[in-house]
């Protein structure tokens, strides 16, 4: 298991965690019908019939309806996509039919819980794979289709759900650990942690608030690597240097960008006479800064802000530079 799944692993094993899960990304009323106190832990492996142990990263169970009907959750945490990832759910659903039988963890009418398996992907490229078993088996004769197994697991892209604004926006801890994970800038992770640190403030949170530090200790580096995660001793602590890293990152974007825009002003001023050239460089380059900050920032510059920018002097362009920061819509930055 690799340090990101042992991460996911870790942070997963806190019933506040599943709750936000079920409540903010599942679908239909029967979620409502589900008696979210009862959410239990199941253990982390289970043993087949030749001792083989296999494990899963994450596995509960949750009162349904007012029977002791068991619903398990299996998640499966991924990075990268796996085409055969229905046949490996498939696989571990019957080992653990096979230890519940073995263990006679049966309802009394001796029949199997029902099993929801979630996939949890935090790629860079959107999922492509199938994510039903039969998309995977080549068309059989039409007899054969009542006997062939069936699967389908529920993927949750946490790029894709950030891109189409799917994240729930109520106050939802997965939904900010997703936002965690996604984030372009130091500024993204900031805007997360600040609503973190807001909804885990209360003392009976504390070991909730330890899990996501933890977490944090073991992804932080690959979600802001400047940063030196290991000796970071809570959120707070986190939060406060996010803050003074983006004010770092913005003072030397600035400087390399005037610097190497006075360098290419130079380069110009060669040709076209050394005083005009710099001013002519100085200013693409500001334009172009405040451009790439714009994209990073908002995602897009419409065609009417690139009017504004190419239009602009150095002056203003230079005023603009730190607005992206400091503002939460794009039109505020020329404001």
């Amino acid at each position: 298991m690799g340090e990101h799944d042992t991460a996911y692993k870790f942070l997963f094993s806190h019933r506040a965690l599943m709750r936000d899960l079920l409540l903010g990304f599942m679908e239909g009323d029967w979620v409502r019908e589900l008696d979210l106190d009862s959410l239990e832990k199941v253990s982390d492996g289970y043993a087949t019939g030749d001792l083989l142990s296999r494990h899963n990263d994450a596995l509960w169970r949750v009162r349904w309806k007012r029977e002791w009907v068991y619903l398990y959750l299996m998640l499966e945490f991924q990075s990268t996509v796996e085409r055969f990832m229905p046949v490996r759910i498939l696989t571990y659903i019957g080992l653990l039919y096979q230890d519940l039988i073995r263990r006679e963890e049966l309802s009394p009418d001796r029949r199997l819980p029902p099993v929801l398996p979630i996939v949890l992907y935090n790629g860079k490229g959107r999922w492509r794979a199938p994510v039903a078993l039969d998309n995977l088996i080549q068309p059989p004769p039409h007899a054969v289709l009542p006997y062939l197994p069936r699967l389908q697991f529920l993927l949750l892209d946490e790029g894709a759900l950030l891109h189409e604004g799917a994240l729930p926006g109520q106050r939802n801890l997965v939904a900010a650990i997703f936002r965690l994970e996604q984030s372009q800038a130091p500024e993204d992770l900031s805007r997360a942690f600040s609503h973190l640190l807001e909804w885990l403030k209360g003392p009976e949170q504390s070991e909730l608030r330890q899990a996501i530090l933890e977490w944090l200790h073991r992804r932080g580096p690959s979600l802001a690597p400047e940063i030196s995660w290991r000796e970071v001793r809570n959120l707070q602590e986190a939060n406060t240097m996010l803050e003074e890293r983006i004010q770092e990152w913005k003072a030397q974007f600035r400087r390399e960008g005037l610097t190497k825009g006075r360098e290419e002003g130079r380069e110009i001023g060669l040709e076209e006479g050394r005083e005009e050239g710099r001013e002519e460089g100085s200013t693409a380059e500001a334009r172009n800064i405040l451009r790439r900050q714009l994209i990073r920032r908002f995602g897009t510059v419409p065609e009417h802000i690139d009017v504004k920018l190419n239009g602009a002097s150095r002056e203003q362009l230079e005023d603009w530079i730190d607005r992206p920061y400091e503002v939460e819509e794009l039109e505020d930055v020329f404001r």
